[in-house]
């Protein structure tokens, strides 16, 4: 009889432990998704946004929808519409384009949903953005101007800038390189004179292509800034069909593994490097802090570092 009444015990203990297993699981899923929509989860920067996101919000028991706008306006914004009739709790996104995005941001506005933008902002007026988490781009654009001019050593000439005009953050990183360039012109027996802009649309064939039209115009060229490293990537092959290495200084920015892996091996010169996954923590951190009715800055930025050949030699990330 003890017996029986023992293995009651332990089959009623064993059935209130799995029933509160299970009611812990479901609150967890209960407290709601948030839905993630990045520029292109084809671009291995995004894809550590988007990972570092799902982890810190699985930390604090949300669920993260991420998907890829692989650079689509249009795409974009139908993920957000979706979003919106899956009433996630909040929007995390990488505008595609800053004006183009604007109306939809506006029916998640109209909906409560709160919207957070990372690594690319949204300035235009008329929308409402809980915050921007985003690294500190105008500020990497003038690093990346410190390493042409440390790179070029006192040398002067022509130089190209590989952008990407439709995104917010690019803008911010050219504009902060032409910053610092009209400083150094305005007191340098040498100047630096920026001859071509051409977009590359932060790929890898389109920088090449870009850079290969620069070659061809301006065959003296020292230097080329490209707004990322894929960009940076393609206009080193462009560089290398054209005979022109060691001849001319590429300037990448972001910090990718195959960027890294470039400046260590003397293909790129440097990098102002961002943090993805910081970006990716800290957007959903912000959110958590907008849920506890916490009034949050305008922006989050997060500085960038200057990566240069010695710090891939040191990296043990790499070959």
């Amino acid at each position: 009889m003890q017996m029986m009444k023992f293995r009651r015990f332990l089959l009623t203990f064993t059935l209130l432990l799995a029933a509160c297993g299970k009611s812990a699981q479901e609150q967890a899923i209960s407290r709601g998704t948030i839905g993630v929509s990045l520029l292109s989860l084809q671009n291995p920067f995004f894809k550590v946004i988007g990972d570092s996101i799902a982890a810190e919000a699985k930390k604090h028991g949300y669920d993260a929808l991420i998907v890829s706008a692989d650079g689509d306006v249009a795409r974009q914004s139908n993920q957000i519409k979706d979003f919106i009739v899956k009433d996630v709790v909040a929007i995390v996104l990488s505008p595609t384009d800053s004006k183009g995005i604007v109306t939809v941001i506006q029916e998640a506005n109209a909906a409560a949903i709160p919207v957070f933008t990372v690594d690319v902002p949204c300035n235009e007026p008329g929308v409402k953005i809980a915050t921007q988490v985003a690294t500190d781009n105008f500020g990497g654009g003038k690093m990346a101007a410190e390493a042409m001019i440390e790179a070029l050593q006192g040398r002067g000439g022509k130089i190209g800038v590989l952008d990407m005009k439709q995104v917010e953050s690019c803008i911010l990183r050219v504009k902060g390189f032409k910053e610092v360039l009209a400083a150094h012109n305005a007191t340098a027996t040498q100047k630096i004179e920026i001859v071509s802009e051409l977009d590359c649309g932060g790929a890898n064939d389109k920088g090449y292509k870009a850079t290969e039209d620069m070659l061809q115009a301006q065959p003296d060229l020292v230097g080329v800034f490209a707004i990322n490293d894929p960009g940076a990537l393609g206009a080193r092959g462009a560089v290398e069909k054209a005979g022109r290495v060691g001849k001319v200084v590429i300037i990448g920015f972001d910090g990718q593994p195959e960027g890294k892996q470039a400046i260590k091996d003397g293909k790129i010169y440097a990098d102002p490097i961002q943090f993805p996954d910081k970006m990716g923590a800290e957007v959903v951190l912000a959110y958590m802090r907008y849920s506890k009715g916490e009034e949050l800055p305008p922006q989050m930025l997060i500085p960038t570092s200057l990566y240069r050949k010695a710090d891939g030699a040191a990296d043990a990330s790499l070959k």
